[in-house]
């Protein structure tokens, strides 16, 4: 079935105390968004990117485009005002009947095989949502203080998130709520399920200075 994967790289530098937007910091020797649009590509060699910039980056990521990839795989749209808009309108280049990938562009470690695990749950269930388990105790702040959650019953929850076009399209067309964090809470708030896919512990999310640091520490040993 044709793959469509919509990058979201609309981040800014603001926490790495950087004015370079996080997918365009460097991270051995390339651009972050490279490893990103790499592994997808390395995952299903027939996936078209769909990559969301800020329409004043656009110039970059073109450089970063010419620079390693074949233009005929990678389209480039601007992004919105949120992330839902942002992924809206990386929606719009999606022309056929597809499974579809929504990711982070930030999240430049993720693997071939987790992108693949996605793309074989939503053939068999329509969807599929990385997640992990919790690793530290959980308290839920209430009116009347915080009380313990089971961290068992508790997943943390990644990218890429994936579904059928058939599903993702239409749930993008409801409009937009504060509480669409990802894709997952848009198609659930369109009336459907979500079934969950075990994540990778390494795929994380470049966020603080130390997340570039431990990047860099996790290609190094997957190198060795």
């Amino acid at each position: 079935m044709k793959k469509f994967a919509v990058v979201v790289a609309g981040g800014s530098g603001s926490r790495m105390n950087s004015s370079t937007p996080k997918q365009f910091l460097i991270l051995h020797g390339k651009p972050v968004l490279y490893y990103t649009i790499k592994a997808f590509l390395e995952a299903y060699n027939d996936c078209i990117i769909i990559l969301v910039l800020p329409e004043e980056h656009v110039a970059a990521g073109q450089e970063i485009i010419d620079a390693f990839f074949d233009y005929s795989k990678i389209k480039i749209t601007i992004g919105g005002r949120t992330r839902f808009h942002s992924v809206q309108n990386g929606l719009q280049l999606v022309d056929e009947d597809s499974v579809v990938f929504v990711h982070d562009a930030v999240r430049c470690l993720v693997q071939p095989e987790l992108i693949r695990r996605c793309y074989d749950a939503v053939i068999e269930f329509g969807s599929a949502v990385p997640v992990i388990k919790a690793k530290d105790s959980l308290r839920l702040i209430t009116e009347d203080g915080n009380e313990v959650l089971d961290r068992n019953l508790v997943r943390l929850v990644q990218t890429p998130q994936a579904f059928y076009s058939k599903i993702l399209l239409p749930a993008f067309t409801i409009d937009y709520k504060d509480k669409f964090t990802d894709e997952a809470t848009v198609v659930e708030a369109f009336g459907l399920k979500i079934h969950l896919v075990e994540g990778d512990d390494n795929n994380i999310k470049l966020t603080r200075p130390v997340d570039l640091q431990l990047a860099a520490q996790l290609l190094e040993m997957s190198a060795d």
